[in-house]
């Protein structure tokens, strides 16, 4: 009886020391990306999620960061080795926790980098799959306000550039705002990200 206490001692506190290390690594991953080091952060996240096997965040924002710094780049082989960094990284979120809606906005707005970098060769062929993406990530989380939002926002990008109104996509960052007043994020290393955003896109929506 002795010998299995000392055991399940033994257990719980490597268990809680390798918490420990993953929080701590997280938490600094996040202070590296908040003092402007995405790079460093994206590569602490990526060593984490090498450690973390079966933990689909460090993954997801190692992608995020790639994905988010590659809007704007105007050289397609940087563009395309931030790019194809990022779909690994995704690949690798998904094979962990397939069917996430969180993931889903990423993949999406991966596509969307593509679209905006040149939307005469990109936009015919990942277009539709945005659209198919936004669609089922909002029949699956409705009430995730990052899926609401970034469909909003795609959607306003593609009414901008056929010279349509956006005005009716207001509402729906409207409603986007009203979720990030609800959501509450499963962990404090779950997304969490999005609302700035929406307040921004509110203040000259449908001006």
């Amino acid at each position: 009886m002795k010998k299995l206490i000392i055991i399940a001692t033994v257990l719980v506190s490597a268990f809680l020391n390798a918490q420990t290390n993953y929080e701590q690594g997280m938490q600094k991953a996040f202070d590296l990306w908040t003092n402007n080091q995405p790079t460093e952060a994206a590569n602490l996240f990526e060593r984490i999620s090498s450690a973390e096997t079966d933990n689909w965040l460090p993954a997801y924002y190692a992608a995020q960061i790639n994905i988010l710094y590659s809007f704007g780049e105007r050289d397609e082989e940087v563009l395309s080795a931030k790019l194809k960094k990022a779909q690994d990284l995704i690949n690798d979120a998904t094979a962990i926790s397939k069917e996430n809606p969180e993931i889903m906005v990423l993949q999406a707005l991966l596509h969307t980098a593509w679209v905006a970098y040149d939307g005469a060769t990109y936009g015919m062929t990942l277009s539709g799959k945005v659209v198919e993406i936004y669609t089922k990530a909002k029949m699956m989380a409705p009430e995730n306000p990052r899926v609401v939002y970034c469909k909003a926002e795609w959607d306003m990008g593609g009414a901008k550039y056929f010279g349509q109104d956006t005005t009716p996509f207001c509402k729906d960052l409207e409603h986007a705002l009203e979720l990030f007043a609800n959501f509450k994020p499963e962990t404090p290393f779950h997304p969490n990200w999005g609302k700035d955003r929406v307040e921004m896109l509110l203040e000259t929506c449908g001006k």
